[in-house]
């Protein structure tokens, strides 16, 4: 008997992205939407930077240690790793950077603004500022330091779901949460079809994964005008500036997709650099430039699957 196809368990908007599960069971389907949806609305709940009710906005930065709740503690310790393995290519402290940019709301309330001058650049602080004890769940926020969660929340709980919804009704499930793509549990045959879609939407590469995780980020996609000058959500933590656009996109593979994410925005970050050191750390990944022109590291199919 061969392995199960996959089908659709939920689709649907939510933190400010498009979410999709599908599981090998259909007959967990349900449960599986039941877990998504719940996990995702308890995120935007806990870890949000644009919500005044959001556990993380009602967080002092005052450099002195406050608990917090078992998500938020393991959303910051996701975001701590996330740095330590990007070696602080992505940092969670440029939530004020991000502000002054003009980003300090839902992407669709910041462009329905139009340009606006950019705010007065904050103090530089780096993930190595922030204070977390995850056996107590304590952490100390530096004054003036604003977290952002947005480079590794959603691959975090990509994670997460995926491995809860396996652990819960013995399904395969690969859950989809705007590009941050985790695996757990059966493959259905011959694998899981990973479509890389470009920023209009086309689909440039389907490849075939095996149970890896794939993220990808891009400096397309998330983008508003301030000062006159186009911005994207991507900040390179060295010069409190967006990256520079080397590449329109970057798709990783790894073991995770915290992993996974943290590497492909590491890339962005890292531009004309990037592919050395994604081949160094030997993760495959897809990097596509200004114009559709395309580069992979070993590992990554050259040809797509139809």
């Amino acid at each position: 008997m061969g392995r199960q196809q996959a089908v659709l368990a939920a689709q649907f908007t939510a933190i400010g992205t498009s979410c999709r599960v599908l599981v090998t069971d259909r007959f967990a389907s349900l449960r599986a939407a039941e877990i998504a949806m719940h996990d995702v609305a308890a995120l935007d709940l806990a870890a949000s930077r644009f919500r005044a009710d959001s556990e993380l906005c009602r967080l002092p930065n005052n450099d002195l240690p406050h608990r917090v709740s078992p998500l938020l503690g393991d959303v910051t310790e996701a975001a701590l790793r996330t740095a330590a393995l990007s070696e602080g290519l992505v940092d969670p402290t440029v939530g004020a950077t991000l502000a002054a940019l003009g980003y300090d709301a839902d992407l669709d309330e910041v462009r329905a603004r139009g340009d606006r001058p950019v705010g007065t650049s904050p103090a530089p602080t780096t993930w190595r500022s922030i204070r977390y004890d995850a056996a107590l769940r304590l952490i100390a926020v530096p004054v003036g330091c604003v977290l952002d969660f947005g480079a590794s929340a959603k691959a975090f709980l990509a994670d997460r779901i995926a491995a809860r919804i396996t652990r819960e009704t013995g399904s395969g499930v690969l859950v989809d949460l705007g590009g941050d793509i985790a695996t757990a549990g059966a493959v259905p045959s011959p694998g899981w079809r990973i479509g890389v879609e470009g920023g209009s939407g086309d689909v440039l590469q389907t490849v075939i994964g095996g149970g890896q995780a794939f993220a990808t980020s891009s400096t397309a996609l998330r983008t508003w005008t301030s000062g006159g000058v186009r911005r994207h959500h991507i900040v390179d933590p060295r010069t409190g500036a967006p990256a520079d656009a080397v590449w329109e996109q970057v798709t990783v593979a790894g073991s995770t997709a915290l992993e996974a994410n943290s590497a492909s925005t590491a890339a962005i970050v890292l531009g004309a650099d990037a592919a050395g050191w994604l081949a160094e750390r030997g993760l495959p990944a897809l990097l596509i430039g200004p114009g559709g022109a395309r580069r992979h590291t070993p590992g990554w199919p050259e040809a797509g699957v139809a």
